[in-house]
């Protein structure tokens, strides 16, 4: 079976490196790096009266693993804003219930750029914000700040198809 099905000719899977983040309709400038898409079914295990020999196993409840977008420190006020909608230093009197959530979509792209997969992540919230890295007057490092986003679930957007050349 073809790994690819416009390209079937291609063997090698998509790189890593090249991918985009989207809220509120734009993307998310200077990104450097998104954690994995996880989720992970808990597994209830029982046993029938007439069978204790071998449990049987069955899904439970599912969770997914919050996600860690990584971007350089610039003057754009994007991560800050929104994980001030949670937590500022006004206290809880100032948090925003009305738009602390986002939906975010996830797309990789190919060498040439192109949108080849896209994953939707619904309910996205931010849990943890670390606005400057640790400074360092002997390092020689760019100032990377991050975003951990607690999320209720992802979905792949199958309106995404294979380009012709990728």
């Amino acid at each position: 079976m073809a790994r690819f099905t416009v390209n079937s000719e291609r063997f090698d899977p998509y790189h890593n490196f090249k991918f985009k983040i989207k809220w509120d309709g734009e993307y998310v400038a200077g990104l450097s790096k998104c954690s994995a898409l996880k989720k992970t079914t808990e597994v209830t295990t029982w046993y029938e009266a007439n069978d204790q020999s071998t449990p049987h196993k069955i899904p439970g409840k599912t969770t997914f693993d919050p996600i860690t977008l990584s971007g350089g420190v610039t003057h754009d006020t994007a991560f800050e804003d929104w994980a001030n909608k949670v937590n500022n230093f006004a206290g809880e009197a100032a948090m925003s219930l009305k738009s602390f959530r986002k939906d975010i979509t996830l797309e990789v792209c190919n060498l040439q750029g192109a949108t080849v997969l896209a994953y939707n992540v619904f309910r996205c919230w931010v849990s943890e914000y670390t606005a400057l890295p640790e400074l360092d007057a002997a390092g020689n490092a760019v100032m990377i700040q991050t975003l951990k986003l607690e999320n209720e679930g992802w979905q792949r957007d199958t309106q995404i198809t294979e380009p012709a050349e990728s």
